[in-house]
């Protein structure tokens, strides 16, 4: 072989990787895996897979399907019924189904769970602590009316997104993310709550065990072209499913095409699960724009629920 066909193989050879993932990802003007744009989340799929499906990982296209038309049908139900009326006095709720934007769709994988690990689907068995802490959580969304402001949690205050996370969980309505890059940082927005997530890429270390925050203390690295977030540092008082501070969070982002942004998470938390858990979540590309989100926009009642308090034991004062 001559010098020039050799000196071509090796030059073909050598581009070939950085060929293939051009064509297969979208990379940035410096190179890096594309991540920005806004990715839906919205689906069908339940975190945990149901009981009744014992092992079975993945339905069939056909029971995907059929779920799918379960999705809609009961959309179509919800708009189409006659209007609930409520009495003087009693609980006026929060939320009908014009609110809702839960989706139609099972994700692409056809997994009967978005719990990839443990392989049974299903969240590990919780602390006893945990499970106190859980149900505390999971009382704060009951239709019971607050007694007093303490009952009002962090998503009633606009403090957080129960969906934005960190970890992004579909769930309810907002489910949306809009993503921008720079070669040292990756800023994360969610709709709900429009949560901002700064990501130092450039290799500096975690703030001090002291410093806490809502959304945690998260820093970015590139494993080829998939982003490994690690997020450590969360607030004592942050509300997600019985939490302590003391969890820790792995995600990895992976481009796997256009229209496709891979989600993959794994909680480690053992004050609350016996073992750690790992959900797959693929997020699709929405070209729609995302608006500014409002909370509570006219909503008094932290305002009115202290101020009657303060009132009521004016009155019984006798002042």
């Amino acid at each position: 072989m001559t010098m020039k066909p050799l000196i071509l193989a090796f030059v073909v050879f050598v581009a070939l990787p950085a060929l293939t993932m051009a064509q297969g990802v979208p990379q940035t003007g410096w190179g890096a895996p594309d991540l920005q744009g806004n990715w839906d989340f919205r689906t069908i799929t339940p975190l945990q897979r149901p009981e009744d499906l014992g092992d079975k990982a993945f339905l069939t296209e056909e029971e995907a399907a059929q779920r799918e038309q379960g999705a809609v049908d009961r959309a179509a139900r919800l708009w189409n019924r006659d209007a609930q009326r409520t009495e003087v006095g009693g609980n006026v709720g929060g939320y009908n189904n014009f609110w809702m934007d839960q989706g139609t769709n099972i994700i692409g994988t056809r997994r009967t769970s978005l719990i990839i690990d443990p392989p049974n689907g299903r969240l590990p068995a919780m602390t006893e602590p945990g499970e106190e802490r859980a149900s505390i959580d999971r009382g704060s969304f009951t239709v019971e009316l607050p007694t007093t402001y303490s009952d009002l949690n962090t998503y009633d205050r606009c403090i957080q997104g129960f969906n934005a996370g960190p970890p992004i969980a579909p769930g309810g309505y907002n489910q949306n993310v809009q993503i921008f890059q720079t070669p040292d940082h990756l800023v994360m927005l969610t709709e709900m709550v429009h949560t901002v997530r700064v990501i130092p890429l450039d290799g500096r270390p975690h703030l001090d065990d002291g410093v806490r925050q809502w959304s945690g203390d998260s820093r970015g690295r590139w494993e080829g072209d998939t982003l490994v977030v690690e997020t450590a540092n969360f607030a004592q008082k942050r509300a997600w499913r019985g939490s302590t501070e003391g969890m820790t969070l792995v995600e990895r982002f992976r481009r796997v095409d256009d229209g496709t942004l891979e989600y993959e998470y794994t909680v480690t938390d053992p004050a609350t699960w016996t073992a750690p858990w790992t959900v797959n979540l693929p997020m699709q590309r929405n070209e729609l724009p995302m608006f500014e989100y409002a909370c509570h926009e006219g909503n008094y009642a932290m305002d009115a629920m202290l101020g009657g308090a303060r009132a009521a034991e004016k009155a019984e004062g006798g002042q």
